[in-house]
């Protein structure tokens, strides 16, 4: 157990430094002009992020062997477009929240304006570096399909029409299944898009693409409920915003429909559905089962 722990931690300190380090070189200095966009972008993204879904990237791609250099441009794009989730998901016409791991959110600093168009710019941004990936010698087969893997998450049929399912579910019969599928368009479908495209750029065949699928899947899931929990009894030094906003909305979560022992129940039959879809992978993702285990025990 603590040599797990022990493991763990190095893993996401090591391929966090990673990534910050790609970010730093992709994305244009606070010089430019003008500067309260480039500004707006830059503090949105270091603001602190634990960088989970390019670290699952990354972990997906060395479960199927392959090496991190040509998914470090994929990973990167992904937590730009989580960056441009937050930034919308913050403005008082969506969640109405003022702070965001700690700090004031980027439209309490910058101002409406300048925070859409932060969100709208690092959304085209992920999208400029995904397609500039000629530079790591990918096909163009394997490139397009990355890209129409992030981009269905990103857009109508994911990402977005989870949150707009959000903004609407008081206007539907509150069920799991209606739950689910927020859950799975919202959060989910990002997640899922960064672990196949970690599988996809290391050329993993269809049965482990498939599996890694399966486990973002349950992945994608079981953290937005830990999320839904977290608003309800974490602990708001730690989390860095404020907790029990979820119920003083009115939000459809699963402790709000089910109960705080249900949803924690839900939760671990998450994890633990995630942990069988990788039964035939060797040492190789061990830290993708680990990192679903401290999805579901993590605190902030």
């Amino acid at each position: 157990m603590i040599e797990n722990e022990v493991f763990l931690k190095a893993y996401l300190q090591d391929r966090q430094k990673i990534v910050e380090e790609a970010l730093e070189h992709y994305l244009p200095g606070e010089d430019n002009i003008p500067a309260d966009i480039y500004k707006a972008v830059r503090y949105s993204v270091f603001n602190g992020g634990k960088r989970i879904r390019p670290i699952l990237c990354l972990a997906a791609a060395e479960a199927v062997g392959g090496d991190l250099g040509p998914a470090i441009p994929v990973a990167c794009s992904l937590e730009l477009i989580h960056a441009y989730s937050l930034i919308h998901d913050d403005l008082p016409a969506m969640d109405n929240d003022d702070f965001r791991r700690g700090k004031p959110t980027c439209h309490k600093v910058f101002g409406e304006d300048i925070a859409i168009l932060a969100g709208d710019a690092l959304l085209t941004e992920a999208f400029v570096l995904l397609s500039g990936m000629e530079k790591v010698r990918l096909s163009a087969e394997r490139r397009l399909a990355v890209i129409q893997e992030i981009a269905q998450a990103a857009g109508i049929c994911g990402m977005v029409g989870g949150q707009a399912l959000d903004v609407l579910s008081g206007k539907f019969t509150p069920d799991e299944n209606t739950l689910r599928e927020i859950h799975r368009r919202k959060t989910g479908a990002l997640i899922v898009a960064a672990i196949k495209s970690g599988a996809i750029i290391s050329n993993a065949g269809k049965d482990k693409i498939q599996a890694l699928a399966e486990y973002g899947i349950n992945v994608g899931l079981a953290f937005q409920i830990a999320d839904d929990i977290l608003n309800v009894e974490g602990d708001r030094e730690l989390m860095g915003k404020e907790t029990g906003s979820d119920a003083a909305r009115g939000k459809l979560t699963y402790p709000s429909l089910m109960g705080l022992d249900a949803a924690k129940e839900k939760l671990a039959k998450y994890i633990d559905a995630a942990e069988v879809s990788l039964s035939d992978f060797d040492e190789r993702a061990r830290p993708l089962i680990l990192i679903a285990r401290y999805i579901m025990e993590r605190k902030s």
